[in-house]
């Protein structure tokens, strides 16, 4: 067989390591998942349904895309859906990348963009974090005859950092027409920020090379159903929806999506438990002698030194964090928020690692 050496050279994805043995309890704090848990409305659609899974999905999704589209004030035609983001950015890249065309991302962000660049047999060109946060002017500086994705995490993963409107907008003016601008706003719903960029009406103005990434993972409590979906101008949406794969989207999660748009109250106590979990963790890691960088989704990043022993104390005590040596941000850990008991439970475990 022949094999591509691009793909054999790719780093390997390592979740976070799980405590061996069948007695171990764990507490999984790694993924920024939903403590709270999928929408309630969104568990009772999917059982509505669970017996009619012999039955394949609507190829197009257009009743989520209807009701993606009008949440956002767009029409369907704006809209398209995925088996989580990390399938649409797999699906950008092979549509929009050619082998040694390159990539402009942020070197400490969403280490999707680089694997799946890479991948494709595209060139990533990673620009360094400026106080943990995009540095968007080195960002369209770094731009080249060759670049056609730029890709923008915001609120970031795995610091949890913002880029505000004026910044934002900067960029876009900067970008040429030509190269497509990748917002991945994952955890939009937590940001906070008075000046936090709201580019949906880039959208309806007609602005052709922005696609806004986002998912119902995060807030929603979806993570295992795998549903993403992306805002852009149509013609780029028509362009993708050639390039997905077929029947992409499962007819329980296409049905819980449209559930859980529909449960403000899930997403509002999920909004409520993410602030209030951020402001522990803020105060009990400064108490600790810590810098926390200040968050904006539902899990924090810190400098521990030796980001892998302290994980690694961490798991020995029954919690499993993400050490960022891998993501270029050697020496920080990313806790993601848990229940009121876990985030404590946590901290106390922390204290302990340090303190050893």
């Amino acid at each position: 067989m022949r094999l591509k050496e691009h793909i054999l050279n790719l780093p390997a994805y390592k979740p976070a390591k799980l405590i061996a043995g069948p007695s171990a309890e764990l507490t999984k704090l790694s993924s920024n998942e939903n403590p709270l848990g999928p929408s309630p409305l969104a568990v009772a659609a999917m059982r509505e349904l669970v017996e009619q899974v012999h039955r394949y999905p609507d190829f197009s999704s257009a009743a989520l895309r209807q009701a993606l589209g009008a949440q956002a004030g767009l029409g369907l035609e704006h809209v398209t859906c995925s088996n989580g983001s990390d399938e649409l950015i797999l699906t950008l890249c092979l549509a929009m990348l050619e082998p040694g065309d390159e990539a402009v991302m942020a070197e400490g962000t969403f280490i999707s963009y680089l694997l799946r660049t890479l991948e494709v047999g595209g060139k990533a060109v990673r620009v360094p974090l400026r106080s943990y946060a995009h540095d968007l002017p080195a960002m369209a500086a770094a731009i080249t005859p060759r670049t056609r994705l730029l890709f923008v995490c915001n609120p970031n993963n795995p610091t949890g950092t913002t880029n505000g409107a004026d910044e934002v907008r900067a960029l876009l003016d900067a970008v040429p027409d030509d190269v497509l601008v990748v917002m991945d706003e994952a955890y939009v719903e937590f940001a906070t920020r008075p000046d936090y960029p709201d580019l949906l009406p880039e959208l309806r103005d007609g602005r052709s090379n922005l696609l806004l990434l986002r998912t119902f993972a995060k807030i929603h409590g979806l993570a295992g159903l795998r549903l993403g979906y992306a805002y852009g101008p149509p013609a780029l949406i028509a362009y993708l929806e050639r390039a997905r794969p077929t029947f992409n989207v499962n007819l329980l999660a296409q049905a819980a999506g449209v559930a859980a748009l529909a449960d403000t109250e899930h997403v509002a106590r999920s909004r409520a438990h993410a602030n209030a979990s951020r402001t522990l963790f803020m105060a009990e890691l400064r108490a600790m002698g810590l810098n926390p960088i200040p968050s904006e989704t539902n899990f924090v990043a810190v400098p521990v030194g030796d980001d892998g022993a302290v994980s690694d104390g961490l798991r020995e005590r029954g919690y499993t964090v993400t050490p960022l040596s891998g993501w270029g941000l050697p020496g920080l850990i990313r806790i993601s928020f848990g229940t009121e008991a876990q985030n404590h439970g946590v901290l106390a475990a922390l204290r302990a690692v340090l303190g050893a």
